[in-house]
């Protein structure tokens, strides 16, 4: 990164070891990395450091990580990365819908955690940098709002195009249901017809944009929880 300001990385975790495992992952890719043990340092370091992105396990000592999440979430826009043993669907739901851009579980691979560091960076950019997306065969220019595949173009009802223009404002990030249907669908008071709506678009969107839609390859299913467009492939 000559000539650029590292980005830098704020690692939440009450375990040393994964600290040092993740500073040592990082610092060798070129990221600037500091530490905090709980949820006090936290808070104090996400305002006084001005990290570029937030890696935060949920159990920490002192606070719940959701918490500590909505509370940082109020005061800034810094990514936040949830990094927990929690498996069950309702802690992710609660820490994305608190304000986390992702969610890695226990025990993880580094390549996974630098793919989805990459992927919220991006979300950083300008929004004139992120009118053109492209993954795989997959290409869309929000600007121009055209949408091709393998170089065709291809036709979206108005619904569908929103609901990718949201994915792709979010490319990497897990979008929960909730979070979706705020996006869309916001007066709609039967959140059940709702949910039934959005997995109706979705299919449709699929069945016009992936090379097969029975296996996701652009847009993929969390279960339980929400979508993800996918950034590389």
């Amino acid at each position: 990164m000559a000539g650029q300001e590292k980005m830098r990385i704020l690692i939440v975790d009450d375990e040393r070891t994964i600290r040092r495992f993740l500073k040592a992952t990082l610092v060798s890719h070129d990221y600037d990395v500091f530490e905090a043990a709980n949820g006090a340092e936290a808070l104090k370091y996400a305002v006084s450091s001005h990290p570029d992105v937030i890696i935060l396990d949920l159990g920490l000592p002192d606070m719940d990580g959701v918490d500590i999440t909505r509370q940082i979430r109020e005061r800034s826009k810094t990514p936040i990365i949830i990094l927990s043993v929690r498996e069950d669907e309702s802690d992710k739901i609660a820490a994305l819908d608190a304000g986390a851009d992702d969610y890695l579980t226990k025990p993880f691979h580094a390549g996974e955690m630098l793919a989805r560091i990459r992927a919220v960076m991006r979300r950083l950019l300008p929004q004139s940098e992120k009118s053109l997306f492209t993954v795989g065969k997959l290409s869309i220019d929000l600007a121009q709002h055209s949408v091709e595949v393998n170089g065709h173009p291809v036709h979206l009802t108005p619904t569908e195009y929103v609901l990718l223009k949201v994915l792709v404002l979010n490319a990497g990030k897990i979008m929960t249901h909730r979070q979706i249907l705020k996006e869309i669908w916001d007066k709609t008071e039967d959140v059940e017809e709702a949910l039934h709506l959005l997995r109706v678009t979705m299919s449709n969107l699929r069945n016009k944009i992936e090379p097969d839609p029975d296996m996701p390859a652009y847009i993929l299913t969390e279960p339980c929880v929400g979508y993800r467009l996918c950034t590389d492939l």
